[in-house]
């Protein structure tokens, strides 16, 4: 029996969709993952549960997504093509919706080396494109990726990643319509500091009518402290902090540097509303959950629809 999705219900309702994300513990207490669970309640539709995040050993998010349905909350599974081949992939897609999971993300996965296994053997039996196509077979065929038929197939509602400001910018476009072409019903975007560069990238996602095809849903990352404004603009891959923003938490006293960062993401979520084609905020406060509330409230995103 096919159960919709909320995050699905809320889009086509019209309304702006939030999401919000969850990190499972690399250990088994089931309450960390309620803890955090908790403090996202209310605040937004759906809870992306990472999948081995940063390559690092946790408890699986089809594990954790289960604690959330527990809960009566709404998880977003999400699956890296780094860990497992198509048969393990597909069972597990099976497995999680046979328990009332109906919406993931399909994403490549962070690479092994950056994670606390370096040497272990990435799998990448099928790329983030390819998963997004089999789980549409999945789901609108009824046929594993092989050919034979599902006894009682999945309908997942399939989310996908993008990043407008990897190298080179001006393939970003093209990457998505790729995604959008393989059947992703919605995309969340990677963090968002640089909103000059991303209102260009969503120039070229209105040019070929991506927007009206998927739901674009803008990611946004609070900073809590200069160190860690600095860390992202220098170290982390694929991400773009502009000087400015490194610049004005630099100015900020210490003890109120995180307040700082809470008030620069509203700011941002408030002009990326204003852009034509995003239909929706992922609010990435990885390990710190409490800070969702007060974004979500002050954004204007509050109460969320009932739907």
């Amino acid at each position: 029996m096919k159960t919709e999705s909320v995050l699905e219900k809320v889009f086509k309702s019209g309304q702006i969709a939030v999401t919000g994300e969850c990190g499972p513990p690399r250990g088994t207490s089931v309450a960390k993952v309620k803890e955090k669970a908790e403090l996202l309640r209310g605040y937004v539709d759906a809870v992306n549960i990472t999948d081995n995040q940063t390559a690092m050993v946790r408890m699986s998010s089809f594990g954790a997504s289960l604690v959330l349905k527990q809960m009566n909350m709404n998880p977003l599974m999400q699956m890296v093509c780094r860990d497992r081949n198509r048969l393990a992939m597909q069972s597990e897609i099976l497995s999680a919706y046979a328990h009332g999971v109906n919406t993931m993300l399909c994403l490549s996965g962070d690479h092994c080396k950056f994670g606390d296994h370096p040497m272990a053997k990435g799998v990448f039996d099928l790329d983030s494109v390819q998963l997004i196509q089999m789980v549409r077979k999945m789901c609108d065929e009824g046929k594993f990726q092989g050919g034979a038929d599902i006894q009682g197939p999945p309908k997942m509602f399939i989310g996908a990643a993008a990043n407008p400001f990897a190298d080179p910018f001006e393939l970003r476009v093209a990457r998505l319509a790729k995604k959008v072409k393989a059947g992703a019903d919605f995309i969340q975007t990677q963090c968002i500091f640089n909103l000059d560069k991303f209102e260009l990238w969503m120039k070229g996602v209105r040019e070929r009518d991506l927007h009206k095809q998927v739901y674009i849903m803008a990611g946004v990352t609070p900073i809590k402290s200069v160190g860690a404004a600095r860390y992202m603009k220098n170290k982390v891959p694929g991400m773009d902090v502009p000087d400015h923003i490194v610049e004005r938490m630099a100015k900020t006293p210490k003890e109120k540097q995180a307040q700082e960062g809470i008030n620069i993401c509203i700011e941002m979520i408030q002009r990326l509303l204003s852009i034509e084609g995003v239909a929706g905020i992922h609010i990435m406060a990885i390990e710190w959950e409490s800070a969702v509330a007060e974004i979500v409230k002050r954004s204007g995103l509050y109460p969320r629809p009932q739907v």
